[in-house]
């Protein structure tokens, strides 16, 4: 190392709203009083990332003598959060050391979170960020195996998966040649198993449903507790066709995003989402800080379920307005701004009595032809006398 030290950059990412925003780590190491710092607005996990390293790379055995050390995270404009700029810390740490070659890191995405024995842990939003890398012409990524299907389910990459810090630099040096990573694609967790084919009686119910399948139209089922709204509501996803490759890619990030992929590829079945009615209006559209996706958006391309419709405070229900017309949701915040996918089908339950409240009414009662179809089934009934 001459007497300016050594320069090493390497390329991550970092996660604002539901998409990528790719990071240059810059790590310097030269002359002067010890000390330690990360500039390029660094959140609290990236700035406790150092800790981390250290225990890593001492665990391992790659010592990292005292010297001036200054990571910069560029652009710096924009606010790094998550533990997924571990790797490349830690990596660029040992380059600029002279433990590694940079010629060999030069053109790739690292991400990784690294535990303090040097494991690497899976971090959120690995999908969009390889997205983000192949728009930027990278084809090769390195990160942990709990997130390599997402990340080889992006066309046209190369993913490097490796168990711990020692891995990565053993492939780095070339003593070390990983498996391929195999694409796989599986339903979220969770998603209903419901099917229409199983379901008997209620045979205007089915026949909507059907038709709401078909045109991509929403929906509300009213009727007496335990009549099968909420059967007949998780059996929708099931007459839905299998998401396209770009839907999959985008219902897939937001997944990714909130940490729900659970190490599995690109998403086939629709999504169904069934909040509770004691939602909040950030819980339906996304907020907290850092900003996250809310349960709309969790079921872009797929289906939110609201049961228990007027049990919803006024303010979830009326938020629901603007993303059913324009299909996303706009967060303004006093320094950012962010748009999710909101796509969805709407599918809301509620009890009878409800809906007769909300009828017309004249002095002979509720007028239910002028809001329901003429079928017996559906009209209104007088209560019976006890």
């Amino acid at each position: 190392m001459d007497d300016n030290g050594k320069l090493a950059r390497l390329m991550s990412a970092t996660i604002a709203g539901v998409r990528a925003q790719l990071v240059t780590v810059e790590v310097h190491r030269g002359k002067g009083l010890p000390t330690q710092s990360i500039v390029g607005l660094p959140g609290s996990a990236v700035r406790e990332s150092l800790d981390r390293v250290h225990a890593a790379c001492a665990h391992h055995g790659f010592g990292l003598p005292p010297r001036r050390t200054t990571i910069n995270l560029a652009p710096a404009g924009i606010r790094k959060t998550g533990a997924a700029l571990d790797l490349p810390i830690a990596l660029g740490l040992l380059v600029a050391d002279g433990t590694l070659p940079d010629d060999q890191l030069s053109n790739e995405l690292c991400l990784g979170e690294l535990s303090l024995d040097g494991e690497l842990r899976a971090v959120r939003g690995v999908l969009p960020a390889v997205v983000a890398a192949r728009g930027d012409g990278i084809r090769r990524v390195v990160v942990p195996p709990p997130n390599a299907a997402e990340a080889a389910a992006v066309e046209g990459i190369e993913v490097i998966a490796l168990r711990d810090l020692r891995g990565v630099v053993e492939w780095a040096t070339g003593d070390r040649q990983p498996e391929p990573i195999p694409v796989e694609r599986q339903p979220p967790a969770g998603a209903p198993t419901e099917d229409l084919s199983e379901i008997r009686g209620n045979p205007i119910a089915r026949r909507a449903l059907e038709i709401a399948a078909a045109g991509g139209h929403h929906l509300l089922l009213a009727g007496p507790p335990g009549s099968g709204k909420t059967l007949l509501a998780r059996a929708l996803p099931g007459l839905l066709p299998e998401l396209e490759f770009e839907a999959a890619l985008e219902c897939s990030g937001v997944y990714s995003v909130v940490g729900m992929l659970d190490g599995r590829g690109l998403m086939s079945a629709r999504p169904f989402r069934a909040p509770h009615h004691s939602a909040t209006v950030a819980g339906l559209l996304g907020g907290g800080n850092p900003i996250r996706p809310g349960e709309i958006s969790l079921a872009t391309s797929g289906v939110l379920f609201m049961d228990e419709l007027p049990e919803f405070s006024r303010g979830a229900i009326e938020a629901l307005r603007e993303p059913l017309e324009a299909g996303c949701v706009r967060l303004a915040r006093a320094q950012e701004s962010h748009e999710f996918p909101a796509n969805f089908q709407l599918v809301a339950a509620m009890n009878e009595w409800w809906f007769v409240a909300l009828m017309p009414v004249d002095d002979k009662g509720p007028k239910a032809s002028s809001w329901l179809p003429t079928e017996p089934e559906w009209g209104w009934r007088a209560p019976q006398e006890t």
